[in-house]
């Protein structure tokens, strides 16, 4: 299995979120809200850069990474490089999060890179609401685009936020996915970053005693799943699961598995806070040995992993770029 990394916690840390571009093309309003500027192209990682970065992870003990943006497939080759990513000796899986307006185009270019399963945020399956969220009219894309990856072979996630006065009457069209489709249609509590602390969340508490009254036989699903920190459960007859990851109620850090790379170059340790290791400057910077300076840096940030958040403490949450500016 190779190097492992442990924090001073004792966490396993082998998961690497890594964004690769901070342009999207929806404007959902509690990640990328009007105004949002983008980085500079010459600001943002290379793909030999985070080619480069992606060796040095998988020397110091990452095994799995997700590419994630922004849009990731808004960036151009966004499917070579997970090919190029597959191929580092220690990577284990390599998987992508999408909005899933462009999945259907790629979806050839990426099974033939070795793709290992996808993650699509779908908040709603009304087409106005989701043209409220989002700002364009893509809903029936997107679907169909779910359907073409299930079909390929692929696992697939939903991932859904619920805010109130918006979209908390979805939870039931969007958990009934589940008895059509063999995927997992994850509710994601709000988080207080960038423009999502302007919204009034959904709590698993609540959608928990909503679920068990519409579905009597509600049960855990105690199966694998992934990477991720959800707690799974079926509705009686599904041939998929319903999933919670309960970011402020249901703190699950004392099992958190991961960091996170900006597409400026930023690993984070924690995205409550903004304290960051630059490895722009090392890829880009003079020395002579980068694998080992990277490698460090990784050591690094584990080191300087919290023991927890701090969403439920608004006053401590010290990160203050947008989603779409750290990568989701």
């Amino acid at each position: 299995m190779g190097n492992t990394m442990k924090d001073r916690f004792g966490r396993d840390i082998d998961y690497l979120r890594a964004s690769i571009t901070d342009r999207c093309n929806l404007r959902c309003h509690y990640c990328m809200p009007g105004g949002i500027s983008f980085a500079p192209v010459e600001e943002i990682l290379t793909f030999d850069e985070i080619e480069t970065i992606c060796k040095a992870a998988a020397g110091a003990g990452i095994g799995k990474i997700k590419i994630t943006g922004g849009e990731p497939l808004m960036r151009p080759g966004c499917a070579s490089l997970i090919g190029i990513i597959k191929k580092i000796p220690g990577i284990r899986q390599v998987t992508m999060t999408t909005n899933g307006v462009l999945f259907g185009e790629n979806l050839t270019a990426l099974l033939e890179n070795g793709l290992d399963a996808v993650n699509f945020s779908l908040d709603t399956l009304k087409r106005e609401t989701y043209e409220k969220i989002t700002g364009k009219d893509a809903l029936c894309v997107v679907v169909t685009n779910i359907e073409k990856a299930v079909k390929a072979g692929l696992r697939v996630k939903i991932n859904a936020t619920l805010h109130h006065g918006v979209n908390d009457g979805e939870w039931r069209a969007l958990s009934e996915l589940t008895r059509q489709l063999p995927v997992d249609v994850r509710f994601i509590e709000m988080m207080p970053i960038g423009a999502g602390k302007d919204f009034k969340p959904v709590f698993q508490e609540e959608l928990m005693s909503q679920f068990q009254a519409a579905y009597p036989g509600f049960r855990r699903d105690e199966s694998a799943h992934g990477n991720g920190p959800a707690k799974y459960y079926q509705i009686p007859g599904a041939i998929g699961s319903v999933g919670f990851i309960s970011a402020l109620h249901g703190k699950f850090c004392h099992s958190c598995n991961r960091l996170r790379l900006t597409s400026k170059g930023k690993l984070k340790p924690c995205l409550c806070f903004g304290d960051e290791v630059d490895l722009m400057k090392i890829v880009r910077g003079e020395g002579s040995d980068k694998n080992r300076q990277l490698q460090e840096a990784f050591f690094q940030a584990v080191w300087n992993k919290p023991k927890e958040h701090r969403f439920e403490r608004a006053d401590e949450i010290t990160e203050k770029k947008q989603m779409a500016q750290i990568g989701g």
